[in-house]
This record gives C-alpha cells, structure tokens and sequence, in this order.
C-alpha cells in the first residue's frame, strides 16, 4: 500500500507561514546547491495533493510547472469546482476518501505539501504515515501553525534528525502501527 508523507517547513515555534500567507521566512534557509533531501523525496512519489491556497502561493511564486511536471499527479484540494489542467486536478470531494483510494492504488508514494487545513483533515483521520519536517531557526511568534487542535493523538517512530549549516533541523518520523 501506498504511503503518504508530509515534507513541510516551520519555525521553531510551530508555524508553516507568517499572518497573510506570507512565507518569506523561508528564505533565512536558502542556499545555493542545497534542497534539503527535496529531490531525492521527490523519487519516491508520483501524486501530490495540495491545498488550494498554498498551490495559488506556489503558483505565483515559482510557476505552475513546481507541482505539475508532467511526472505525476497533482490534487489541488479546493471548495470550488475548476477544470482539469494538464494531470492537475481540482478536487472538490471528500479528502479522506480520495486519500484512501489513492493509497489503495499502485503507484509510488502520495505528496502533502499542505496546507494546514489539509494537514489536519488528514491527521484527524489518522492518514499521514511519514513525517520530514524542517524547522526554520526563527520564532515567528504568530501565523499559521502546523498542528492544530482536535485530532487524535498519534505515537510515531524516529527515524533520523539532520543538522545544515544553515542551522535548519529535519525531523523524519514514521507513524507507530
């Protein structure tokens, strides 16, 4: 069966952006030459599923093409119904079904890239299996967090920490079964 992982950044304080979406924080860990294992994870996938929000960020940011590279399928998970463009589907159903059904189907692994609302619809159905989570070395002190409230607890297995130069942290843990 197929896994799905997150691999997300936050601050030290639990943040995956800054009030109004803003996620320039993520720049303090740029570096030329360094992705921070985002290519290698990105072997190990072919679906992503995405929070409309954090894909129309995306989507200004760094251009369409970040999600869709005609390698896999994107799921945009939105309220409002918009056309299929190139393997980017909009989807308006019920996420935790569409998770299931795509965990059921072969295939490599499932991509979260966020956001939050979908991170945790998934973590209160119990459905992310991987964790990598790089944490910023800023305490922002305010946005959007990561891990919100009303969700199950949830015991995972260490796997490894990584330190960069650049003083960000990845986290990887698994989901204890």
């Amino acid at each position: 069966m197929r896994k799905i992982s997150l691999f997300i950044a936050m601050s030290l304080d639990g943040y995956i952006a800054k009030p109004n979406d803003d996620l320039s924080f993520l720049k303090l860990v740029e570096k030329e030459g360094e992705d921070y294992g985002y290519a290698k994870f990105n072997e190990t996938i072919d679906t992503l599923v995405i929070g409309r929000k954090t894909y129309d960020y995306v989507q200004k940011e760094v251009g369409v093409s970040h999600y869709d590279n005609g390698q896999r399928d994107v799921y945009v998970i939105t309220r409002n119904q918009r056309p299929t463009v190139g393997r980017t589907i909009f989807y308006t159903g019920n996420l935790p079904d569409l998770i299931k059904r795509l965990k059921s189907e072969n295939g490599k692994n499932i991509y979260c890239d966020g956001g939050a609302e979908v991170i945790n619809e998934l973590l209160k159905h119990d459905l992310v299996d991987e964790f990598i989570i790089s944490v910023i070395p800023i305490l922002l002190g305010n946005g959007t967090r990561l891990f919100k409230d009303g969700r199950p607890e949830q015991t995972l297995e260490f796997i490894t920490a990584k330190t960069f130069e650049t003083g960000l942290t990845q986290l990887h843990y698994i989901k204890k079964h």
